[in-house]
Parts: C-alpha cells; structure tokens; sequence
C-alpha cells in the first residue's frame, strides 16, 4: 500500500517561516517587560515663619580684670611668706618678706649724715648771725661774711641731700615688705625663702576675678554688623550696643548664670588675621570663673520678624551654594537655589527661594531629581539625645 504526501509550495513555506520569524520575538518582548518603578517615599516639612533671635557666637578667653605682677623694688634675700597660696588676699596685704637688716642699716647710716649736716648748718648759722655786725662795723673783712654766707647755704644744701637719704632709706627698708597691688586671687609663689631677689623677679601674680574678662576675636565684617554700621550717633560710645547682654557658654556646655556685657574694643584691627579683639565682663561673685579659661560668648543682635525656617537636613551644600528641593502640589520635585541665613538651633533661617507653606524634602534628598515625581510623608524630627 503506497502513502501519499502532500506536497507544500516551495513559497508558501518561506512565507510562513517569515511570519513565525516576526511574531516570536513580539511574544518574548511583551511578556519580560517590567513595570516602571513606583515614586520615592521622601519625608516633607512644611516652611514655617516664625520671629527669631539673631545671635552671634564666638569663642572667647578668659583674664582677670586685672592682673598684677608681684615684683620686689629692692634686691635681697627672701625670708618670709605671709600668705596662701591660691587664697584672696586684699590691697597692701604683705605677700612676702626680704631680710630688712642691711637697709635698716643704710637707714641708721643716712640717719647719722643728716644729723651731721644738720650740726654743720647750725654752725654756719652762727657764724653767720655773728660776723653780719662786725662786717657793718668794719670790724672783719666783708669777705669772711660772704664765705659764711656760702658755708650756710652750703650746710642748707646737706641737709636736704640728707633728708632725700633717709626717706629713700625709708623706703627701701618698707619695700622688703612685698604687698599685694590689688584685691584679687594670689597665684602659686615663685620664689623660694633664701632665693637672691630682685626688680626683675617674679614673685607671684594677683588677679582680681569679680568682674572677670573674656576676650574675643570677631572679624571686621561682624563688627560693623554689630555696631549697626557707620551709624555717627553711635561712634560717641566707649563701644557701641555695649548694652547688649551676653551669654557665657563653658566649655562644659553649661550656660554661665550671670550675663555680661562688652566693655572696650581694642583701638586697631589685626591686619595678620583682619580680627579686632573685644572684651567683655562677666560678674563672677563666687571667683568660679578663672583666668586661661575657654569658652564661648553669644550675643543676640536682633529680632529677625518672620523669618522663613526650614530644618538644616533639608539644605544641601554645593560648591559654595545652597540648594533645597520643594515638592509642589502635583507630588514632583523642584530643586531650587536659595539664599540662607543665620542658623537657629536644629533650623536655618532662608533669606530669598522659598515660600511659607511650601513643602521641602527633609529626608530622602539623596533619592530625588529635579521634575521626577515623589510620595511625600511627614517628616519625623529625630529626638532630643
């Protein structure tokens, strides 16, 4: 029994092959095509005005108010420490004693050529107040009385040279008691009893602690923003806004209790570092603060009226540049420039870019591109630790 084939034409095959050829890849395409992703989750804050305080900050070095160096006026040899170290001592209290003998004795010595000059001018009163009649009665030569006249004033003058010698003895027999130049906290001695001192040794320092100074550095653009410009109704005051109550900040973070206030401005700008060094005073009552100590010192300058606040996180830093991104009311993205201001706790202030009520990306800004659409939630600020 013989099977029959039917034969296909030759270009009906090729036709169908073509088709299948076509149609395949189609298929394969449409059925591994993935979805577009959906929009990125980013955490939004809204724009808030609020009137804020506009401070600046600086650091700041405490000294005492004033600071004495404790220095002999004689040279000798130190017998005697009176007071204790690290303790307040008061104006003219005796720090420390220099063996008194030898300027005693200078003392009894100058006492004894006073005398004598003294003896010596009595004398030549007399020979004076003698020889002045005998002179008018041609007795003597008028030339024995003009010498007379000479050895008095002569006398005269001894004696006062004399008087000059024994109250520079005086003097130098009260400065081997060392006293204090002011009332103040008195440092660690630095002479040692049987220590040869002198004019230029350093025995000690008093520092008068209440009030207390704290120096600080502000740049020439923060002074003239502080003084309130060229403003010549200000220029009349020692220092101009000294008014303005300051904040201690310790180096513990702790707030001092007692405000301050700036007291001078040096007379010149540093032309090194373009600073000019200011000084304020603090009331320092318990003698807690201390000369050497850091610090910072805040002042506010200002009260800036509805300013626009955003959280710092939310602003980024480019080259120089600040940039925030905004999401509008259609959930896309706008990257926009601003210009920012004085920083606020956790919230900087934005001077020109964005608008109360808007929403700025507070987290997630990493995720996001100017135009491409985003699902905003509220931010969540982290909590206080």
């Amino acid at each position: 029994m013989q099977t029959m084939t039917k034969l296909v034409p030759r270009s009906a095959a090729r036709a169908a092959a073509l088709s299948l050829l076509v149609v395949l890849p189609l298929a394969c395409r449409k059925g591994t095509a993935a979805p577009p992703p959906p929009p990125a989750t980013v955490a939004v804050v809204d724009v808030v005005t609020q009137d804020v305080p506009i401070r600046m900050q600086w650091v700041a070095t405490l000294d005492g108010y004033v600071n004495a160096r404790i220095q002999p006026q004689v040279t000798g040899y130190l017998v005697k420490q009176n007071y204790v170290e690290g303790s307040f001592v008061k104006k003219g209290e005796v720090l420390f004693e220099i063996d008194p003998r030898p300027f005693q004795a200078a003392l009894d010595q100058a006492r004894g050529l006073k005398a004598q000059a003294e003896a010596q001018l009595g004398r030549a009163a007399r020979d004076v107040e003698r020889d002045t009649p005998l002179a008018e009665a041609r007795a003597i030569a008028r030339s024995q009385l003009d010498n007379d006249i000479q050895a008095k004033l002569a006398a005269a003058a001894s004696v006062d040279s004399a008087k000059a010698a024994v109250k520079t003895a005086q003097l130098n027999v009260e400065f081997t008691k060392v006293r204090s130049l002011t009332d103040g906290i008195a440092g660690i001695a630095r002479g040692q009893l049987g220590d040869l001192v002198g004019p230029a040794t350093l025995l000690t320092s008093v520092s008068r602690l209440d009030p207390i100074k704290a120096y600080v550095a502000i740049s020439e653009r923060e002074y003239l923003q502080f003084v309130g410009g060229l403003d010549g109704t200000a220029a009349a005051r020692p220092f101009p806004n000294g008014d303005t109550p300051l904040e201690l900040l310790l180096q513990d973070g702790s707030v001092y209790p007692h405000p301050g206030k700036f007291v001078l401005a040096d007379r010149q700008v540093d032309p090194a570092t373009g600073t000019i060094r200011i000084a304020a005073a603090f009331s320092n009552p318990a003698n807690i603060l201390r000369p050497g100590q850091f610090g910072r010192v805040r002042a506010t300058i200002a009260i800036k009226q509805g300013a626009l606040l955003v959280p710092q996180r939310a602003v980024t830093e480019l080259q120089g540049s600040y940039q925030i991104a905004v999401v509008g009311k259609d959930d896309k993205v706008a990257i926009r420039p601003v210009k920012v201001g004085a920083r606020v706790g956790r919230m900087w202030v934005i001077e020109d870019g964005v608008a109360a009520g808007e929403k700025v990306v507070a987290e997630g800004i990493q995720k996001v591109r100017d135009g491409v659409p985003v699902t905003p939630v509220p931010f969540l600020p982290p909590a206080k630790g």
